[in-house]
């Protein structure tokens, strides 16, 4: 019988050496630790309400003509309501209202859910919803494959049942429009992350302007002292850049170096609220706090109301984030009381978000 081979050379099994098996856990040990990745596929949402006034004069437009919403974005894409009042199909002949969503703007294959309420306004709460949201689909997504490309119903309501019905009160329609776009993200595992806080830049100028540091002018506002500091002002400011720095010659250029007096400025057109305010936006990039702003526009004229005045300052010193951030604020308070006067405070300063906003609202509210 013969003897099993143990390996070149024959004889017992053999022993590896010690080096060799500390190099293979050193091996191990400097393996790289794993990693993972998820792909995550879920919905940007986004809605928008569609107030269709005078339905009565609408009618009769003709089959396949549509009144469209103004587009609204979701997901990055522009999207658009198409209201058909007689309908969009001819072979229907004027029998339904069609609503129909659009892809407003440039994209290929854009995959989307969709969801459209038409509003019950007897407060009963019984809307008319054809959504895709809550329900498993079939082939999944709805595909939109170029600008146009549209999602809807030819047959969403008959004229005659809707005409009698809850839906139409005081000749208006209110449609909602909810897109949902999918999108697919990458979330992969990091060993090792450290987390940056959010820019701090804006308290540190405060502080400069607390603590009046390098200050070098002064402002003379209604008797008030504002000091503050050229640089930032210019840097921050166009106005404040020409008003320092633009039309200022070499020799004036040499005395501001040497010289230790401050100048002084002084504004006669401006209260020392609405100036500090001013300031405070310059320094620290936000408006001054609710509170404020609210107890200004109690029982006064929007035109009077700090938020108003605040405007009207960024206008006058080239401001426009602080023009825009008064724009978002006085949006948030437009009442059928005060439209009329915030289109005019928007009109006089040159404010194009706020009266396009101002415009849509009495559009929507002509009866009230």
């Amino acid at each position: 019988m013969e003897d099993e081979d143990a390996g070149p050379g024959g004889g017992g099994e053999a022993s590896p050496p010690h080096h060799a098996a500390a190099s293979g856990d050193r091996a191990r040990d400097m393996a790289a630790s794993p990693t993972s990745s998820r792909s995550v596929t879920q919905t940007v949402n986004g809605s928008h309400r569609f107030v269709i006034q005078g339905y009565s004069l609408a009618k009769g437009m003709g089959v396949g003509k549509h009144i469209a919403s103004e587009t609204f974005t979701v997901g990055g894409y522009q999207w658009a309501i198409y209201f058909y009042p007689d309908g969009k199909n001819p072979e229907d002949n004027s029998a339904y209202v069609s609503v129909f969503i659009a892809l407003a703007s440039e994209g290929t294959d854009v995959r989307a859910l969709f969801e459209l309420t038409l509003l019950d306004q007897s407060g009963k709460g019984k809307h008319k919803v054809h959504s895709h949201f809550d329900r498993s689909l079939e082939s999944g997504p709805y595909t939109l494959k170029y600008r146009g490309s549209m999602w809807g119903y030819k047959r969403f309501f008959r004229r005659t049942a809707l005409e009698t019905s809850d839906f139409l009160k005081d000749d208006c329609l209110k449609i909602n429009c909810t897109v949902g776009v999918v999108v697919s993200t990458m979330d992969y595992s990091r060993p090792h992350s450290i987390e940056v806080p959010e820019s701090d830049i804006g308290y540190h100028f405060g502080t400069l302007l607390d603590n009046q540091e390098g200050v070098d002018v002064i402002f003379s506002v209604a008797g008030e002292k504002f000091h503050a500091h050229k640089l930032v002002l210019a840097a921050r400011s166009t106005f404040f850049r020409s008003e320092f720095f633009d039309h200022e010659s070499d020799e004036e250029k040499n005395e501001a170096d040497t010289g230790n007096e401050i100048k002084e400025i002084v504004i006669d057109d401006m209260d020392p609220t609405v100036f500090k305010a001013v300031l405070h936006f310059i320094y620290r990039d936000n408006l001054v706090n609710d509170d404020e702003l609210s107890a200004s526009s109690s029982g006064c004229s929007i035109f009077d109301s700090l938020a108003g005045k605040l405007m009207a300052a960024a206008d006058k010193y080239e401001l426009p984030r602080l023009r825009l951030l008064c724009e978002s604020y006085l949006c948030k308070h437009i009442s059928v009381n005060s439209v009329a006067t915030t289109l005019a405070l928007a009109e006089r300063h040159h404010a194009m978000e706020l009266k396009s906003v101002c415009l849509k609202f009495a559009a929507e509210n002509l009866s009230a």
